[in-house]
């Protein structure tokens, strides 16, 4: 018995190890390429070169902003770069696809490689494991919430609830919050009209800068209002737990 309980301690050593190592070549390998590449350049040609494809240009599409989200790459140039070659609404069917199907992914390698090691840090902190108490009891509504607002770091919550107690239809219900905020930003890539100019501080059009200034303004009163909401829950469940 003894032995086994020690295997046992042995093998999620391991896996923390294996995990903690992944996890911090990850972070190199981000800081890498966004240092030495370049990474909006990277992008623009990126998109440039998806342009250039025709047919299976939007599977290229949907792919690279995959790899960008699994990577932290923020996709809100991806975004306008799809409403820049695809126009509005198909711009915004394949950036809900990809944003969709790449937030999946993040989720479940949030889930199975860091899943041991957030337990333990839910369990030490009684504010954090209230907050995930407040997700399980309400998952799908503080999904869609979260998504309503674009300022906030997306490809951080895609890990961060992958390590919650949230189910995964959950998640993908709750996702669809993302589409006004991707209406939003495809269109206003759309106005801009050119990759070249996306991610640069370039002149825009009246209807372009007051579209740009009512998303910040919106994604701000949203922020607030939903960090109030979900910290309310989380003060309510900490106060069942004790």
């Amino acid at each position: 018995m003894f032995n086994q309980r020690k295997k046992g301690r042995s093998s999620r050593q391991i896996r923390r190890i294996v995990s903690y190592c992944l996890t911090a070549i990850l972070v190199a390998i981000v800081i890498i390429v966004a240092k030495e590449f370049q990474v909006q350049e990277l992008l623009r040609r990126a998109l440039a070169w998806i342009d250039s494809l025709g047919p299976i240009g939007p599977v290229a599409f949907i792919i690279i902003y995959n790899l960008a989200t699994v990577l932290f790459i923020p996709g809100a140039l991806l975004t306008l770069g799809g409403g820049v070659i695809f126009g509005v609404i198909w711009g915004s069917i394949y950036v809900s696809i990809a944003a969709t199907s790449g937030a999946i992914v993040a989720f479940s390698i949030g889930r199975y490689l860091s899943r041991g090691w957030a337990c333990k840090q839910l369990e030490a902190h009684p504010q954090l494991k209230a907050i995930d108490l407040a997700v399980a009891r309400s998952g799908f509504k503080i999904v869609f919430l979260t998504r309503l607002c674009p300022i906030l770091p997306f490809n951080l919550l895609n890990y961060a609830f992958g390590v919650m107690q949230l189910s995964l239809k959950d998640y993908i219900l709750g996702s669809v919050g993302m589409i006004p905020g991707t209406v939003m930003y495809v269109y206003l890539g759309a106005l801009v009209g050119d990759i070249a100019k996306i991610g640069t501080e370039v002149t825009l059009s009246p209807q372009a800068e007051a579209l740009k200034w009512a998303i910040n303004i919106i994604g701000s009163i949203a922020t607030v209002a939903v960090t109030v909401y979900v910290t309310k829950l989380a003060q309510k469940a900490l106060a069942e737990t004790v």
